[in-house]
C-alpha cells in the first residue's frame, strides 16, 4: 500500500508539474507573439490572458481582443476568444467565438453575430503550427455593415471545412451552408420582381485548392498563401426553381488571375437570364441574344430546361460558352 501510494503521489506530483509548465509556455508564448507583432506595427491588444483548466484540458481565453494588420488594413475586435486543448493532446484545438465581433476591411467594418461559432483544428506537432484539418460551424450567423445597419445578411447554419493533403500545399475544402437571407440591395439587384424565395435553401461546395506555400503561423505574421490551381469537385446551389452546379479546374496566375474552364449545368436555365435582364446585368438586346444561344446549346444536349455550358477564364476575361460576359475575379488573399 505505502509503494502504491507512493506510486500515485509521485503520478500526480509529475502531471501537476507538466500543467504548470505547460501553463507557463503557453502565456510566455501567447504573450510574446503580440509583442513581436507590436514591433512590426501592428495593434495587438487583450485584457487579459489567461490558461486554466487543470488538470486535464488547457483553455486559453483572450479578453477584449484586437488584432490589426496595417500591411493589408485588416482588424478584428472580440470580447472574449477561447483555445483549448487536452493536455494530454495539445496539437488538437477547440477554438470558441463570442456571439459578436467585428470585422473589418479596408472599405468597411463588419459586425458579426453567430450562435455556437466554434471550430476544431488539428494542427502540426512543431513551432510552424501547420493545421492539418480545419472543421468551423455555426448554428445561427449574421452579418451587418457597420455603417448600414439595415443591410442584414443571414445563415441558418454554416459549416467549413479544411483539410492538407498529401501534398502538403493542396488543401481540400468543403462547404455547406443552409437558409441564406441577402441583404436587401443584393436581394433587389438579384431578384428585382421578387419572384424567389426569400432564402437560398441549399449550397454546398467541395473543391481542392493549391497554394504557393503551406498554411502555418507565417500566414499570420508574415503573408497570407496565395492559390494557384482550384480544382473544383461540385458546387451545388439552389433558390426556388433554380438549380446551379459547377466543376472543373482553373490555374491562376501569379498576379491572381484564373485561367481555366468550369463547366455549369443549370436548370430553369431561362429564369437566370430573365432575371439578369431584370438586374440590369445584361441589356435587353444582349438578354436575348444569349438565350437564343443558349438555347441551341441547350437542344444539341437534348434537354432544352438543362443548359451545359463551360465557362471559360481567358486573359482576364470570362467567356459563357463563346460569349464574353465580363472581367474575371482577381483570386488573392489580402
Amino acid at each position: 500500500m505505502r509503494f502504491l501510494l507512493a506510486v500515485i503521489l509521485i503520478a500526480a506530483l509529475g502531471w501537476s508539474s507538466y500543467w504548470y509548465i505547460g501553463q507557463r509556455g503557453l502565456q510566455t508564448a501567447f504573450s510574446s507573439w503580440f509583442e513581436a507583432r507590436r514591433s512590426e506595427g501592428w495593434v495587438a491588444e487583450t485584457s487579459d490572458l489567461s490558461v486554466q483548466g487543470f488538470p486535464n484540458r488547457f483553455d486559453t481565453g483572450f479578453a477584449d481582443l484586437i488584432l490589426a494588420d496595417p500591411a493589408t488594413g485588416l482588424a478584428w475586435e472580440a470580447p472574449y476568444f477561447q483555445l483549448s486543448a487536452l493536455s494530454y493532446q495539445p496539437n488538437h484545438v477547440i477554438a470558441v467565438w463570442p456571439e459578436t465581433q467585428l470585422i473589418a476591411t479596408p472599405q468597411e467594418k463588419f459586425r458579426v453575430e453567430a450562435r455556437d461559432m466554434r471550430a476544431s483544428l488539428r494542427i502540426a506537432p512543431d513551432t510552424r503550427l501547420a493545421p492539418r484539418n480545419v472543421t468551423l460551424t455555426a448554428e445561427f450567423l449574421q452579418i451587418t455593415p457597420e455603417d448600414r445597419p439595415e443591410e442584414i445578411s443571414t445563415l441558418t447554419s454554416l459549416t467549413l471545412a479544411a483539410e492538407q493533403q498529401e501534398t502538403d500545399r493542396d488543401y481540400r475544402l468543403g462547404l455547406a451552408a443552409e437558409g441564406l437571407t441577402l441583404a436587401p440591395p443584393w436581394r433587389d439587384l438579384l431578384d428585382p420582381d421578387g419572384s424567389l424565395p426569400a432564402q437560398i435553401s441549399n449550397l454546398t461546395a467541395d473543391l481542392t485548392v493549391t497554394f504557393d506555400k503551406v498554411w502555418d503561423r507565417t500566414a499570420i505574421e508574415v503573408a497570407r498563401p496565395q492559390p494557384t490551381r482550384i480544382k473544383v469537385a461540385l458546387v451545388d446551389g439552389k433558390w426556388g426553381q433554380l438549380h446551379l452546379q459547377a466543376a472543373g479546374e482553373v490555374d491562376v496566375t501569379p498576379d491572381g488571375m484564373p485561367e481555366g474552364e468550369i463547366t455549369l449545368k443549370a436548370r430553369n436555365w431561362r429564369d437566370m437570364i430573365a432575371l439578369a435582364q431584370a438586374s440590369g446585368a445584361l441589356r435587353e438586346g444582349m438578354a436575348q441574344t444569349v438565350e437564343n444561344g443558349l438555347d441551341l446549346l441547350a437542344r444539341m444536349n437534348g434537354n432544352r430546361e438543362t443548359l451545359d455550358i463551360p465557362l471559360t477564364f481567358r486573359g482576364g476575361r470570362i467567356l459563357l460558352g463563346p460569349i464574353p460576359i465580363g472581367p474575371a475575379p482577381v483570386l488573392r488573399l489580402r
